[in-house]
């Protein structure tokens, strides 16, 4: 096994050390070490990063027969000595954040009765799962104060290996079934204890700030994510830009943009009905030009047999202009968007006793699909690939059928 030095002092990010071991791990070279102060993965917390003689350390893992640290190497370690240097801010960030876990998560217990049943540290995010559902915004924020009271309140952190009378008498909030042997235990200035093996700080005023930033509710938990610390002025630096930039294109104080915010919504509604509206009306003369334009282009006919092929329409502006058009009496319209994700559309009016279903499928066949189908006087399909030509040759051919009413 390997000291583990980090459980009696967090703060220490240079050591010396002796290899006791090189080995490999997920085909990259590690080394074990007599003693380290490298954290590896573990209890929600991640590994430390840092250098052992200059070489980058990519990862710390416990082995699982003996419980030996491994530190897995950039490139081979060739010592029997190292001098080891973890990354300090890093190391510092992961303590504030776990700390404030511990705090924040007994203020969740102490008020609502909501145990965590789930913690994830990484360099972005940190978050914990709460065995309670829907939340309301005035009890994250109890939460939250209660848990930037004890941060203020500076309280002394500590953390040690009780004897057993000594740990059977501690009030934990939690200990792991999976526990073994001595059990490392953190308290939080009396407000919070808990089995845990990670870095924490000394102080509970070490942890700056704690701020919950955004919550993702389940049917039976709520995951909460938190930040603490310099990632707090980090977000906040980050919002409060973007607010004032808000702002400054807006030509308001910041004050006045929620008020803003929802006046724009309101005219976006407004004009969004306004434009919809006016659309139609477009789309309804457009579709009275290409009626007579068909029809005048054969008057004899016995029916009208529009067909067109769009290159710059989407689906849904051929399903606006099909009512219009197969309103019209004795009217079969045709129309089709080649490209990437072909689209067919194929309508006839009521009067003509018509199927245009046969017709789509017929023409989807040449085209190799079969996504499409429909009712007698509406049918359609799409999302297939065809070029122009293809769907030229497709066009011409149901346009040949429609006239011959087959």
């Amino acid at each position: 096994m390997t000291k583990r030095d980090y459980y009696s002092d967090s703060y220490i990010t240079e050591f010396e050390a002796k290899v006791t071991e090189q080995t490999e791990f997920d085909g990259r070279p590690a080394v074990v070490l007599d003693a380290t102060f490298f954290y590896p993965t573990g209890g929600g917390q991640p590994n430390d990063l840092g250098t052992l003689n200059g070489i980058a350390v990519l990862d710390v893992v416990t082995r699982a027969d003996d419980e030996a640290v491994l530190h897995v190497m950039e490139s081979p370690l060739e010592a029997q000595s190292v001098k080891g240097v973890i990354d300090r801010e890093r190391r510092f960030d992961f303590m504030q954040h776990h700390s404030g876990q511990h705090i924040l998560s007994r203020a969740f217990e102490d008020l609502y009765d909501a145990q965590t049943i789930g913690f994830h540290l990484s360099d972005n995010s940190v978050t914990i799962d709460v065995d309670k559902p829907n939340l309301s915004v005035e009890q994250l924020e109890a939460a939250e104060r209660l848990s930037n009271q004890i941060i203020l309140e500076n309280r002394p952190v500590r953390a040690w290996f009780p004897d057993e009378g000594e740990l059977n008498d501690l009030a934990l909030r939690k200990i792991s079934e999976k526990v073994s042997g001595a059990v490392r235990v953190v308290d939080m200035g009396g407000f919070d204890a808990c089995a845990c093996g990670g870095t924490h700080v000394a102080n509970t005023g070490e942890i700056g700030v704690l701020k919950i930033i955004r919550t993702e509710g389940g049917k039976k938990h709520t995951r909460i994510e938190f930040c603490c610390g310099w990632r707090v002025l980090a977000d906040y630096h980050q919002k409060n830009g973007l607010l004032l930039q808000i702002a400054n294109d807006m030509s308001m104080s910041y004050e006045d943009v929620p008020e803003a915010i929802v006046r724009l919504q309101n005219e976006n509604k407004s004009l969004g009905k306004a434009l919809k509206t006016a659309r139609g009306r477009l789309l309804q003369y457009e579709a009275e030009e290409l009626w007579q334009d068909a029809r005048d282009a054969d008057p004899e006919a016995e029916r009208v047999v529009l067909c067109i092929l769009w290159e710059d329409r989407e689906a849904a502006d051929l399903n606006s202009l099909m009512p219009h058009l197969i309103k019209k009496p004795a009217t079969v319209a045709l129309m089709g968007i080649p490209g990437e994700k072909a689209h067919l559309i194929f309508g006839c009016s009521e009067d003509l006793s018509y199927d245009v279903v046969p017709l789509l499928r017929a023409a989807l066949d040449t085209l190799g699909t079969k996504s499409g189908g429909g009712r007698p006087t509406l049918a359609q399909g799409g999302g297939f690939k065809a070029s122009r030509a293809q769907m030229e040759s497709v066009m011409d051919y149901a346009r040949e059928r429609a006239y011959r009413g087959e």
